[in-house]
């Protein structure tokens, strides 16, 4: 099993739970339909990883979120999360009507930094994404569609989450395709305390 640190311990997630469309600039930016409840799709254990990979044969776009871990039921840990997403790929499936795992679920596909226990005001919290030391993305709770505790409480009708797992709330606008060299930068806030942070430079 491949783990994740939360307060310099090392913890597996069984599973990642993933929102989408839940940025209203993100629907439009990719002319998606809006959605009366969360979108949700999961990543293995398996797509969890310390690096950040491009591809020649796939179009692979980053995606920056505001990421949660989950404890006794309830959102504990947080930290900055990258989706990663194959999405010429996931294109060819929605067109199809087909499930999204190959474009979402592959390996490598889920970054995350480290989470640390939050005990503050998840209505304060702000995501800023920079890639080159250039703001690429900016997500906060206050522009979230469906909120963390609602995210949270809707995918527990039909799932149990265990110790560890990962919830994460979605992108904003501003994704775009990962290249080789790149120096990725994620910062999580509440207000303007920086709680969290994590860098990468693509491979």
């Amino acid at each position: 099993m491949k783990s994740v640190n939360w307060d310099g311990k090392k913890i597996y997630p069984s599973k990642i739970v993933c929102i989408g469309r839940n940025y209203a600039e993100h629907i439009k930016e990719f002319d998606n339909e809006a959605s009366q409840e969360p979108v949700i799709f999961m990543k293995p254990n398996s797509a969890l990883s310390n690096e950040i990979h491009s591809s020649k044969n796939d179009v692979i776009h980053y995606e920056g979120e505001i990421a949660f871990l989950i404890s006794s039921g309830e959102l504990k840990g947080i930290g900055f999360g990258l989706d990663l997403t194959k999405r010429e790929l996931q294109y060819e499936l929605k067109g199809k009507g087909w499930p999204w795992e190959r474009a979402k679920a592959f390996d490598n596909s889920a970054v995350f930094s480290e989470f640390v226990t939050f005990g503050g005001n998840i209505r304060d919290l702000r995501m800023e994404f920079y890639i080159n030391g250039a703001l690429a993305q900016v997500g906060s709770y206050d522009l979230m569609i469906s909120k963390p505790k609602q995210m949270l409480n809707e995918a527990k009708t039909f799932l149990s989450f265990e110790d560890g797992d990962l919830l994460m709330t979605g992108t904003p606008k501003g994704v775009g395709p990962v290249k080789a060299g790149d120096k990725y930068l994620g910062k999580i806030f509440e207000k303007d305390k920086l709680i969290v942070e994590g860098s990468w430079v693509v491979k």
